[in-house]
């Protein structure tokens, strides 16, 4: 129940002015062997089964490294994992390239639970990352039928007149391009309902293809991420085993240097607690303290003495989704957004 850490939360909230933070977060990705992950003790049906804990996020585009696009996919994501309780883990940001694909879809899809890729899926020859993955994990592209209906459908009731008269019996190098986007890696092994799903249907043909049970890979355009991501909530969901974590959000004056060595102490009281404390400076203005963990009865006892250390002001407490309460952040009048 959450009620105690309601009351404390409203009986702390005072109005606070809207401070924006962001922050990102890419890794570098270490070579290795392109067999290093080739084999695994779980199988892809074992793995499509299997409790998720742990996720990661594998951005693909020379348009995100080269500067030319801002990478947004990924903060949706983690905003995304963390209201069903996954812990998102990784973030690795590579380029169209083949064997870079390789090596890191492997390595993601051993080491962590789920694996949601964005980027590389459209009918262009810099698309690669269908047969790439295809590759990574032995396995033939072959045409998802559904999909490819679905894309016929749509593209019946585009509001283009043009685009909606496109005939897909004639052969040409645009129907080349359209099927490009349906040929999805495929295991003759499992059902072909496990290795595609069509998680908006009513809106978008596009299929989120499954791969080795764990890899979901979505296209990289943000609105398109974000439907299909929200798409997936309900098939993921179930096998979220966690609570939720409950993310505690403190704006303070004071600079960092001053508030150091009582953070440092905090950090390693709440270590063994599993709740993280972080402190996020922005340039001449109020400090951000945050801190995640799933012991609601620990954060309920430390908030207060926070504040007082601090000087501080409760901005926000986010809660997990919790249908029975009805209500999961409780946030000051003009608080930042989450």
């Amino acid at each position: 129940m959450f009620s105690r850490l309601n009351q404390v939360a409203r009986h702390l909230l005072r109005p606070m002015p809207n401070y924006g933070h962001t922050s990102a977060a890419a890794s570098s990705v270490s070579k290795r062997s392109l067999s290093d992950y080739r084999y695994s003790s779980l199988d892809a049906s074992e793995r499509q089964k299997k409790n998720i804990v742990t996720g990661a996020c594998l951005i693909i585009g020379n348009e995100i490294l080269n500067g030319k696009t801002k990478e947004a996919n990924s903060h949706y994501l983690a905003k995304w994992c963390f209201s069903l309780g996954i812990s998102l883990q990784r973030i690795d940001i590579i380029p169209d390239v083949e064997d870079d694909i390789i090596e890191a879809v492997r390595r993601l899809s051993h080491n962590y639970d789920i694996v949601v890729t964005s980027g590389g899926i459209g009918p262009t020859h810099d698309d690669i990352t269908y047969e790439s993955i295809a590759k990574a994990f032995h396995l033939p592209l072959v045409l998802h039928g559904e999909a490819y209906s679905l894309m016929k459908k749509k593209t019946a009731e585009h509001k283009d007149p043009v685009r909606a008269a496109f005939n897909f019996d004639v052969p040409s190098k645009e129907l080349d391009g359209k099927k490009k986007m349906v040929l999805l890696p495929h295991d003759s092994s499992r059902p072909v309902e496990d290795q595609a799903i069509l998680a908006c249907r009513d809106k978008y043909w596009v299929p989120v293809s499954v791969v080795n049970g764990n890899v979901y890979i979505l296209p990289g355009i943000p609105e398109l991420f974000k439907h299909l991501l929200d798409g997936l909530t309900r098939h993921i969901k179930p096998r979220v085993q966690s609570n939720g974590k409950i993310r505690v959000t403190i704006k303070t004056l004071q600079p960092e240097s001053q508030m150091a060595d009582y953070l440092t102490g905090l950090a390693k009281r709440m270590a063994p607690k599993d709740i993280d404390v972080g402190s996020y400076p922005k340039f001449q203005v109020e400090n951000t303290v945050v801190l995640v963990g799933e012991n609601r009865a620990e954060l309920e006892t430390v908030i207060p003495e926070i504040l007082e250390n601090l000087e501080g002001t409760l901005v926000s407490i986010e809660m997990p989704e919790n249908p029975d309460e009805g209500e999961t952040e409780v946030k000051a009048p003009g608080g930042e957004e989450s």
